[in-house]
C-alpha cells in the first residue's frame, strides 16, 4: 500500500508485541529534546537584553511586531524549500489556527490591555503564570502525564521567576485579569503547538511569527503617540527576531515534540534567568541579591524536570503523521526502498503497537494514565 504523496513503505507491527525495551533510543530522544529546549531558552533569553537596547528608542509593541516578523523571515527560506503538502494542511490547519489565534493574536492583545491598567511590578510577576497555564492545560485538556517531580520542578522555576522580577508595590487589579488571560492564551498555544505533527516546525514558526508580528505592529502603530523609527533599528529588531524568536521557536517546537508541552515549557522557562546572567556579564548591569537567589533555584527546577520519565505497558493506536524520526526507536520500523540512515522526515503511518519502555509525553506517547 502506498499513501498519496509518500514513499513506498508500510509500518507493520502486530498487536500484542511482547514488552520491548527501547530505553536507550528513547533516552536519546529525550536528551535531544532537552538540548533543543535549552538552546531555545538561551536564544530567547539573549533576545531580551538585546531588545532592551532598542526598547528605549522605539515603541514597545512596534518593536515586538518587528521581532516577530523577523522570526517569520528567518524561516521563510525553509518554507520555500519544503512547502506544506495538501495532506498536511488539510490535517493540521485547525490546530495551527488555534495556536496562531490564541498565541499570535489574542495573547498580545490581552497583554496590551493588561499592561495599560497594571503596574509593571504586578505584570512581571503575573507573566510567570504562562508556565502554570501550560502545565494545567497540557494535563487537564490533553491528558499529558506530569508526575510529582515535574510539578515540583515547575514550582521551583515559577517561584524563582517570581523572585527574579519581584518589586515592591505589586497588587492584583482588573488589569491583572487581562494578563492572566494572555498567559492562558499562550498556555493553549504551547500545548496545541507541541502536538501539531502534520506540519514542520519551520512552517509553524512562520505562521505564528507572521500573525504575531502583524498584530503587534498594528497595535504599536495605532497606540504610539509619536513614531520615529530608523533603518538601523528596524534591521536590529529583525535580526533579534530571527535568532531570538525564529530559531528559538523552531527549536522549542522540535524539543516539545520530543518531551511534551509541559516539560518543554519548564526548560524554556529558564530563559529569563539566562537573560539575567547575560545582562550581568555582557551589559554589565548590577546584580541584585534576589537575582542571585533566583537563578540557582530555577536551575534546580530545570535539572529536576530532566528526571521525570516513567515506564509502563501502553498501546499505540493507528496514526498517520509527518515528523522527524529514525528507525532504531521501536516506533519507526517501516521500510524505505531507497534506504534511510539516521534522522529524516516524511509522512508515515503507524499500525497498532503494544509495548513497555521508559518514555515521556512526546508525539507518540500522549496516552492517558
Amino acid at each position: 500500500m502506498q499513501l498519496r504523496g509518500a514513499s513506498p513503505w508500510r509500518h507493520r507491527v502486530p498487536i500484542g508485541v511482547s514488552m520491548l525495551t527501547s530505553q536507550g533510543s528513547q533516552s536519546q530522544g529525550s536528551q535531544r529534546g532537552v538540548i533543543r529546549c535549552l538552546v531555545a531558552a538561551v536564544l530567547f533569553g539573549a533576545a531580551a537584553p538585546a531588545a532592551s537596547v532598542l526598547a528605549g528608542e522605539m515603541p514597545t509593541l512596534a518593536l515586538a511586531g518587528l521581532v516577530y516578523l523577523g522570526a517569520a523571515m528567518a524561516v521563510f527560506p525553509a518554507l520555500i524549500r519544503h512547502r506544506p503538502t495538501t495532506v498536511g494542511l488539510r490535517s493540521g490547519w485547525r490546530s495551527l489556527t488555534v495556536a496562531v489565534v490564541f498565541g499570535g493574536a489574542l495573547g498580545p492583545a490581552l497583554l496590551v490591555a493588561g499592561l495599560a491598567r497594571t503596574p509593571a511590578a504586578t505584570a512581571s510577576l503575573l507573566l510567570n503564570f504562562e508556565l502554570a497555564a501550560t502545565m494545567a492545560i497540557a494535563a487537564v485538556v490533553f491528558r499529558e502525564h506530569l508526575g510529582r517531580r515535574l510539578i515540583s520542578a515547575a514550582g521551583l522555576v515559577a517561584f524563582a521567576g517570581a523572585l527574579l522580577v519581584w518589586q515592591p508595590g505589586a497588587a492584583f487589579d482588573v488589569g491583572s485579569l487581562f494578563i492572566i488571560g494572555a498567559c492562558l492564551c499562550w498556555g493553549i498555544d504551547n500545548s496545541v503547538t507541541a502536538r501539531i505533527d502534520q506540519l514542520s516546525p519551520e512552517q509553524i514558526t512562520f505562521a505564528k511569527g507572521a500573525a504575531a508580528g502583524t498584530v503587534n505592529l498594528i497595535l504599536g502603530l495605532a497606540l504610539a503617540t509619536s513614531l520615529h523609527i530608523e533603518t538601523r533599528q528596524v534591521i536590529g529588531a529583525l535580526a533579534i527576531g530571527a535568532l531570538g524568536y525564529g530559531a528559538s521557536i523552531t527549536l522549542w517546537v522540535k524539543g516539545a515534540r520530543d518531551l511534551g508541552a509541559a516539560r518543554g515549557q519548564v526548560i524554556f522557562a529558564a530563559a529569563p534567568f539566562i537573560g539575567a546572567v547575560l545582562s550581568w556579564t555582557v551589559l554589565h548591569e548590577p546584580i541584585a541579591p534576589m537575582q542571585v537567589v533566583a537563578v540557582p533555584i530555577a536551575a534546580a527546577g530545570v535539572v529536576l524536570s530532566l528526571r521525570t520519565s516513567h515506564a509502563h505497558a501502553h498501546r499505540h493506536e493507528p496514526v498517520e503523521h509527518d515528523h522527524e524520526h529514525r528507525h532504531d526507536d521501536q516506533h519507526h520500523q517501516h521500510h524505505h526502498d531507497e534506504g534511510f540512515i539516521g534522522r529524516h522526515t516524511h509522512r508515515h503511518r503507524h499500525d497498532v503497537l503494544e509495548h513497555a519502555h521508559d518514555h515521556v509525553p512526546d508525539l507518540h506517547h500522549g496516552h492517558t494514565h
